[in-house]
């Protein structure tokens, strides 16, 4: 099984009727994870599934447009983990990552910095999804507000394209 960030407009979508037709998505893929920005109306759904057709198939039970399909890698803790913990994130940093970065330079500079994120004890670094295809990542931290999500991707020297609170949905 692979891991499938999927991300779609929720714009309009009350939690509850959004809980409703992600459980739908359920019946068919494992939903790992799903958060939802609402300053963006955006939706972010991690899946396990077989391939990228299966988990499209899946998400297309929701009733909700996937915008944007791309197998990911998850960095920073184990599926386990996340189940146990994606309730705690509440910041979302995607970053555009830059043309010719390897996946095996990326996780080496993961490596190195993360040990950083202690000069910043408020915010607590869960994880990133970095899309295989090396197109971008998204971070996710536990934090008081968005300047210390700041200040602690500042300390690890990581850019931010986008930074967004996050709720999570399943």
């Amino acid at each position: 099984m692979n891991l499938y960030l999927i991300e779609s407009s929720c714009h309009g979508v009350e939690r509850a009727l959004l809980e409703q037709r992600l459980q739908a998505v359920e019946t068919h893929a494992e939903l790992l994870e799903a958060q939802a920005s609402a300053q963006d109306n955006r939706l972010y759904v991690v899946l396990l599934a077989a391939d990228e057709r299966a988990a499209r198939e899946a998400f297309a039970h929701s009733g909700l447009q996937a915008e944007l399909v791309k197998q990911v890698r998850l960095v920073g803790q184990d599926l386990e983990t996340v189940r146990q913990r994606k309730a705690r994130a509440n910041y979302l940093v995607e970053w555009n990552l830059p043309a010719g970065l390897t996946m095996e330079a990326y996780l080496k500079r993961k490596a190195e910095k993360s040990p950083l994120y202690a000069q910043v004890p408020e915010v607590k670094f869960e994880r990133t999804y970095v899309c295989e295809d090396m197109s971008k990542c998204l971070c996710l931290y536990d934090s008081p507000d968005e300047q210390t999500v700041l200040k602690a991707r500042e300390v690890v020297g990581a850019p931010v394209d986008h930074v967004t609170t996050i709720q999570n949905v399943r």
